[in-house]
């Protein structure tokens, strides 16, 4: 079969299409045909192995354990491992797995849930890591409830998108943050406020938001509580631009911080949860969240997909079709 493969880290460059065995499910597995996969942050820092603390934490030290990218997929069942009982040929599913950018993949079963039938693959394919991350930054880290006034800042990216859908499915008040040419995106997805951060600041003192999910930002901590209200929660997600070693500069500073201030400051690793990926399915089949697809390419143009990502050019998400 075709795949995308590395034998190193590094760039793009050191991204190929090569032809490797079909993979076999095993226990607990389905192979599946894969018809859409999705590209995200994620995916660049295991192309790279940054932070170096990544390849401590199995990935590999000197070279990546695992020759194949991609996490997010879409596709459709072929076969079926030993012990799964919930999936079976033909089904067509979307969720994680490990090495989407390929023509077959052996997935986990339990990392899979069946396609909604009012998206296609390519809106499935796009959800899974970036909802995971807007979820749980949400529901669990932020604690949103009805009501409540929200800002999200990288409202306009991949996990931004479907914040600003998912809080607004809780009932808050939303406030997106993102630069003028995506205005119009932002408003589209719900909030009820948009701040151009280009010509506004978001620490002026003028308003205070109960919850702010900074997305990738680099905004210093002080100019992020100042638009808190006094009791307010930051959650900080994700760590691009904060070092090769750890990452996570900035949410090291917050969490230090937070026990001295009547603040909540923090941050989180997005975990991979059947549960989670039920809620999500379930939010689009509601239609309470859809995916907001930038541009589409194909298998042969990942390194071109990954640096058009790294760019910082997306609306939404971008998508690879198999």
């Amino acid at each position: 079969m075709k795949a995308i493969v590395r034998d190193a880290y590094g760039e793009v460059d050191v991204l190929r299409l090569g032809e490797i065995a079909t993979p076999v499910a095993g226990e607990g597995e389905v192979l599946l045909r894969v018809v859409a996969a999705g590209v995200d942050q994620g995916v660049w820092h295991l192309l790279t192995g940054t932070p170096y603390a990544m390849r401590l934490a199995g990935f590999g030290v000197r070279a990546p354990k695992n020759p194949l990218l991609g996490w997010d997929v879409a596709g459709r069942v072929e076969a079926v491992g030993a012990g799964v009982t919930t999936l079976r040929p033909g089904d067509e599913v979307f969720g994680t797995c490990r090495g989407a950018f390929a023509e077959y993949v052996a997935a986990r079963a339990d990392r899979l849930v069946s396609k909604p039938d009012n998206v296609n693959f390519e809106q499935a394919a796009v959800v899974p890591i970036s909802g995971y991350a807007a979820l749980q930054a949400v529901r669990e880290h932020g604690r949103v409830r009805a009501g409540q006034r929200l800002l999200v800042i990288g409202a306009s990216g991949g996990v931004g998108t479907f914040a600003v859908q998912i809080a607004k499915a809780y009932g808050a008040e939303v406030t997106g943050v993102c630069s003028t040419s995506k205005v119009d995106l932002v408003r589209s997805l719900g909030a009820d406020h948009v701040i151009d951060y280009t010509r506004e600041e978001i620490g002026d003192g003028r308003n205070r938001y109960d919850v702010i999910l900074d997305i990738a930002g680099n905004r210093p901590l002080s100019e992020l509580r100042r638009a808190l209200t006094p009791r307010g929660t930051l959650v900080i997600v994700g760590g691009e631009d904060s070092g090769k070693w750890l990452g996570v500069r900035r949410q090291l500073r917050a969490s230090a911080l937070s026990p001295f201030v009547r603040h909540k400051l923090g941050t989180f690793i997005s975990k991979e949860r059947r549960q989670d990926l039920e809620e999500l399915r379930a939010l689009l089949e509601s239609g309470a969240i859809r995916s907001v697809i930038d541009k589409t390419f194909p298998l042969t143009e990942v390194p071109e997909a990954i640096s058009y990502l790294r760019a910082g050019r997306a609306r939404g998400k971008i998508v690879i079709t198999v």
